[in-house]
């Protein structure tokens, strides 16, 4: 039995709200009863989220349709090659183009082999799967986001893992190799700052019992309209990177090269997901202040809006009418997060925020 066929009658429910906020530069979409990972609106206006790991959520993603949140795919994964069938673990990571929805599965709940997992929508199959195994990902890796490269066939992952061996991953979805690349590299390893949110100080316990508090890698990554450059930077850091795609993608390029054409693009706060927009308007969450910023095409950054709402606002997407979606899942409240102590309680927000200028729907 399929997914859909399994779980019709039990689908997650949420409370729906529109939510006008006068000068904000944002409105709630919905209110949720599970907290959201990553979002994506693909170019026919479909949302697909994933519904993040720590929260132990029933389904790893789901699609917001008819003001309801249902299980996505609606149908049972089926390798093409072996027929057998393939088990999404932990998605994180989740991007769509050319009508396939891409998943980055860290699987994290099961401790299996991080995957790259494509959907084609258009004929309701499995496109591609990739592993990604050691040495690409090493045990501490904690695949995260992602940018999709339509032009080269390319995606480039960011992997904080365990903060002196964060790297990038580039994937060529031709050969359905992947290479580790940057590792180490200080546009990708975290600055030596603590993220303190309402004066509460983001904090893991380790196996001992310990609090400490996380300095955690790369994690925001995008790519331009024009898939010329490709931004980065780390988690907890207060800069911004981008490096030419082709070089990301250039496999015979020397490791010291590569890391030398890195450049330093402006100033960013402590940040999770980012999106672009056409007119190269770089968008991202500022954790510490509820807030969401924007680093403008001259460099600078300012902020859009600031609410208590807007309690550690994740992934950005932007949709085909060129709307700039994005969810809040208060991740520092989570008790990955809080020294073991869950504090975030339903609602959970998707919102739509008043960008700039019209973005690539996906991205």
């Amino acid at each position: 039995m399929n997914i859909l066929g399994k779980f019709t009658a039990i689908l997650l429910l949420f409370a729906f709200e529109v939510s006008a906020n006068a000068g904000s530069n944002f409105d709630i979409i919905a209110k949720l009863n599970s907290g959201p990972g990553n979002v994506t609106v693909m170019d026919n206006g479909r949302i697909i989220m994933s519904m993040h790991p720590f929260y132990q959520p029933k389904y790893t993603v789901v699609e917001y349709k008819d003001k309801m949140l249902v299980p996505f795919p609606n149908k049972e994964l089926v390798d093409a090659d072996s027929k057998s069938q393939l088990k999404l673990d932990s998605v994180l990571g989740i991007r769509s183009a050319n009508g396939i929805v891409w998943m980055l599965d860290i699987g994290m709940r099961s401790g299996v082999t991080p995957k790259l997992v494509g959907w084609d929508t258009k004929t309701d199959k499995l496109h591609q799967v990739i592993n990604l195994p050691t040495p690409i990902t090493p045990k501490d890796t904690f695949v995260n986001d992602f940018a999709v490269d339509t032009r080269r066939n390319h995606i480039f992952i960011s992997d904080p893992a365990g903060g002196v061996n964060a790297a990038l991953i580039v994937v060529n979805l031709n050969t359905g190799t992947a290479r580790r690349v940057l590792e180490g590299h200080a546009s990708v390893i975290p600055e030596n700052v603590d993220l303190i949110i309402d004066k509460v100080p983001v904090q893991i316990k380790d196996k001992s019992g310990k609090l400490n508090r996380p300095h955690i890698g790369v994690n925001p990554i995008t790519e331009d309209l024009n898939n010329e450059w490709v931004y980065f930077g780390a988690m907890y850091g207060h800069s911004l990177y981008r490096i030419k795609a082709d070089d990301l993608a250039d496999e015979k390029l020397a490791a010291k090269d590569l890391a030398n054409r890195v450049q330093r693009y402006g100033d960013k706060p402590i940040s999770d997901g980012i999106t672009i927009d056409k007119d190269n308007n770089i968008y991202l969450g500022e954790l510490a202040e509820n807030a969401i910023g924007v680093i403008s095409s001259d460099r600078k950054y300012r902020r859009l809006a600031e609410s208590a709402d807007l309690s550690w606002v994740d992934s950005f997407s932007f949709g085909p009418a060129g709307q700039l979606v994005a969810v809040v899942n208060r991740l520092h409240q989570s008790a990955t997060l809080n020294g073991g102590v869950l504090k975030a309680k339903p609602p959970f927000y998707l919102i739509q925020v008043k960008s700039l200028a019209a973005g690539l729907a996906g991205r």
